[in-house]
């Protein structure tokens, strides 16, 4: 490619990722805005929280009738990116935007991430077919769509733009998409931060030096994110498949959800696992008497909600998950809490969502380097330890992640169990 031609696509991803941006940006601006309202009048109005079945029922109602083509969420735009058949529905946005909504007003256990995802990869969809771009370009383009909408609602554009790239494939960044996919991110972040949005500010933790006997702490500390985001992926997925089979009629699936939600509510007798659970995460970085069970209670509540198919996304619950569970290995290993807490916080959904790389960074974006080197190494090792099972079953996977011969060829994680290996070819 001459100089010319690369000026000139340079020029077009610029102005392709910016739009895509722009328009991440804005989106997340309306979600984030409305998510605060509804969670301040939810805190304002408590008994809200009974009426979560009732919510359930409608949401699932208003989905089966106008949202059987969106129901796959993020595995759907994760589909969409490899397989590129159908384009992602624009009302995709508004629904999942409006469903997320509702189900934090009503107090169910979700995050933002999914939510983000899916209006940035519909509305980057939409701008590919009015361009009428390549089937290559579009591809970039959603994974652009994926990071202005992780980039912007979390505030973290580097980390944004690495998960589009790395969330895509398990072990594979897609460089091509990277300049559109940075481009979106920053974007969208500008964007956002501009029409008035302030993001959660996290303590810095304290620095602590790299020695063997600390990493051998950041190991065990590992083992236990590993089988923590274990237990949230089975969870999840065990209980949507027992309510899918038992129960076929969505509506009445996340009616049943909500009442486990409420039930769970009245049985831990506090409301602070009920919503995205910020308060909880900053309480982790200092409280020395954090509940032993605070993690596990937030993880159950996650469960059901998901499970039963609330809509929102995984990363704020299992940032909670995380910080509290990292909370408790720092005190038990001898850590300081504040890093374990932004550790733990990182590395589980590092873990859950095959992202160590996008999540080691987003820890630096939130907290300050101070994290580093601790954060990279223990979701790099829980990463590898949850083995091949993952919040998004449609993440692609074409080489085990503890290395071997190539899979015959690029399988979703869901499918991993079937796909047949590429035989290495005999010495000549």
């Amino acid at each position: 490619m001459n100089l010319p031609q690369s000026a000139r696509a340079l020029g077009q991803w610029l102005l392709l990722g910016a739009i895509v941006g722009g328009v991440c940006g804005v989106a997340s601006a309306v979600f984030l805005a409305l998510l605060e309202a509804a969670t301040e009048f939810r805190l304002a109005h408590e008994s809200l929280v009974y009426a979560l079945p009732v919510a359930g029922l409608v949401v699932g109602a208003v989905y089966g009738r106008w949202g059987v083509s969106i129901r796959g969420g993020n595995n759907l735009v994760l589909d969409t990116v490899h397989e590129g058949d159908a384009v992602i529905p624009l009302r995709m946005a508004p629904m999942v935007l409006l469903g997320t909504v509702l189900t934090h007003l009503f107090g169910g256990s979700a995050g933002r991430e999914g939510t983000a995802v899916q209006m940035g990869a519909s509305l980057a969809d939409q701008i590919a077919h009015r361009f009428r771009v390549t089937p290559e370009t579009r591809r970039e383009l959603l994974a652009a769509g994926i990071a202005g909408g992780f980039g912007s609602v979390f505030g973290t554009p580097l980390a944004g733009a690495v998960f589009g790239l790395e969330v895509v494939c398990v072990g594979r960044l897609g460089y091509e998409a990277l300049l559109p996919a940075l481009t979106a991110s920053i974007v969208g972040d500008l964007v956002t931060r501009g029409l008035g949005i302030h993001h959660t500010a996290y303590p810095s933790p304290q620095v602590l030096a790299l020695t063997l006997p600390v990493l051998g702490r950041w190991l065990v500390f590992a083992v236990g994110v590993a089988a923590v985001a274990v237990a949230f992926i089975e969870g999840t997925h065990g209980l949507k498949r027992i309510l899918e089979r038992r129960v076929p009629w969505l509506p009445v699936r996340m009616a049943l959800g909500g009442l486990g939600v409420v039930g769970l509510w009245k049985l831990a007798g506090t409301s602070d696992y009920l919503g995205l659970g910020v308060p909880g995460i900053l309480r982790a970085f200092e409280d020395v008497s954090l509940p032993w069970g605070s993690f596990a209670w937030k993880l159950v509540f996650t469960v059901v909600t998901l499970g039963a198919g609330f809509l929102g996304g995984e990363v704020t619950p299992l940032f909670f998950i995380g910080a509290a569970l990292g909370n408790v290995l720092a005190r038990l290993l001898g850590l300081p809490v504040d890093l374990g807490a932004a550790v733990g916080m990182a590395a589980l959904f590092a873990a859950a969502a095959n992202t160590p790389l996008a999540l080691s960074l987003m820890a630096v974006e939130l907290v300050g380097a101070s994290v580093l080197p601790h954060v990279a190494i223990v979701a790099t090792v829980a990463y590898l330890l949850t083995g091949h099972r993952g919040i998004y079953p449609s993440q692609r996977i074409a080489r085990k992640k503890l290395g071997g011969p190539l899979l015959d060829r690029i399988v979703a994680l869901r499918d991993l169990h079937a796909a047949p290996r590429k035989e290495p070819e005999a010495p000549r």
